[in-house]
């Protein structure tokens, strides 16, 4: 569950970790009114879930009621790289000192959490890794570290929090640390982390956290009543939220070729198989979603599956690839044929569909689809040809001409 700046900052508040003053906003009016209360000048930023909002125009600096107004109304309006912005976060402007970028993330390979840091925050920690390596500290939490204050004040000095107070520092790393554990996090990131105030006041100067990104581990929703309040259900995709409902696991992805299979890493491959055979014309095709149906899935759940597919307008043709282990091939292919029945008899138009069967109960599945004699029901041997042939569907409906 990936978070909203405003909503990230609702858990650095709690831990105490230092913000400017800001006000959540949905409509210009609001904006316009949380600016007086913020006072000028302030900041207004976009509200997606997406970086490079400064970058695409959602982060701007107003100075009175008339360009807040103008400029709240502007990115109100703004899709962000494919996110429609939802609302505003009005916060006091601060005059920067210094930047920084601090984050506790999950390693899987080294199966511990990983913290990451710079002095140069405010921009793209992948670009500094990438040209100066030399800037970026990484550190390492293990499990089963008992983290304190002290350890977070020797983690401080090893990063190098130039020009700030050390112990603060310290404080806000262990603070991250305890946001990041106690919501069962995967990321908490501050960018920029940053030291301000007026130049010639040094008691003035302190570190506020102006920037934040967090994702919470959905799995863990169930230790977490205090969740709810982060639910954004009005933007869940009507597919993905049906799927849901089925325990289907569910991804619509933007091309023309569904996918259905059983287990991720075949869907995954499944997936792959599709844009390499899609990469050969005009448009490239790509795959239309991601759908895994689990093991031992049963005819009644393919139906679903294939409904969920098939409901995507974008859809041209899909393939199912199945290895029957514990899932029936056999199964599967009751489950389509019911589907496209069920189809057909509302008198919706159904898709091209490739099936590849292999493993628990193939010939069976595949006897039931040769003897369907069904003109959309295409049967391949390979995973390679199931794709290729499912892109050759979508390519004959689209138009699109190999290269």
């Amino acid at each position: 569950m990936d978070l909203y700046e405003y909503q990230a900052r609702e858990l650095l508040d709690e831990k105490q970790i230092p913000i400017p003053e800001g006000v959540f906003a949905s409509t210009a009016s609001e904006a316009v009114n949380a600016a007086k209360m913020v006072g000028f000048p302030c900041v207004l930023k976009a509200q997606v879930r997406i970086g490079h909002r400064g970058q695409a125009g959602g982060v701007k600096i107003v100075h009175d009621e008339d360009e807040a107004r103008y400029m709240a109304e502007h990115i109100l309006s703004m899709t962000i790289h494919g996110h429609k912005v939802r609302g505003l976060l009005v916060v006091q402007a601060a005059q920067i000192l210094h930047e920084y970028y601090v984050s506790i993330s999950v390693d899987r390979s080294s199966r511990d959490y990983d913290v990451l840091a710079t002095a140069a925050g405010g921009t793209e920690v992948e670009d500094i890794a990438r040209e100066h390596p030399e800037f970026v500290k990484r550190l390492h939490i293990k499990p089963l570290d008992d983290f304190d204050f002290n350890a977070a004040r020797e983690m401080a000095n090893q990063i190098g929090f130039y020009h700030a107070d050390g112990d603060q520092a310290a404080q806000i790393l262990l603070d991250m640390w305890r946001v990041f554990r106690d919501n069962d996090a995967t990321l908490v990131e501050i960018n920029p982390l940053a030291k301000v105030g007026d130049p010639d006041d040094e008691k003035s100067k302190k570190l506020v956290a102006l920037d934040a990104k967090i994702s919470l581990d959905s799995n863990a929703a169930f230790r977490h009543d205090g969740w709810s309040r982060f639910d954004t259900s009005f933007e869940t995709d009507p597919l993905e939220e049906r799927a849901a409902q089925h325990d289907l696991h569910y991804v619509r992805l933007d091309g023309n070729v569904g996918v259905i299979g059983n287990g991720a890493g075949l869907v995954m491959s499944s997936i792959d198989a599709v844009a390499d055979a899609g990469s050969v014309y005009d448009t490239p095709l790509k795959p239309a979603n991601f759908l895994d149906i689990g093991g031992g899935a049963s005819a009644d759940v393919m139906a679903e599956s294939l409904s969920i597919v098939l409901s995507d307008p974008h859809v041209e043709s899909v393939f199912i690839n199945v290895y029957g282990g514990l899932t029936s091939c056999k199964l599967v292919a009751q489950g389509t044929l019911e589907a496209v029945s069920h189809l057909e008899s509302n008198g919706e138009t159904v898709k091209d569909i490739v099936v590849r069967f292999d493993g628990n109960k193939a010939a069976e599945g595949l006897s039931l689809i040769h003897e369907a004699h069904h003109p959309r029901i295409h049967v391949a041997q390979t995973m390679s040809q199931a794709a290729a042939d499912a892109v050759s569907f979508a390519a004959h409906q689209l138009g699109a001409v190999q290269k």
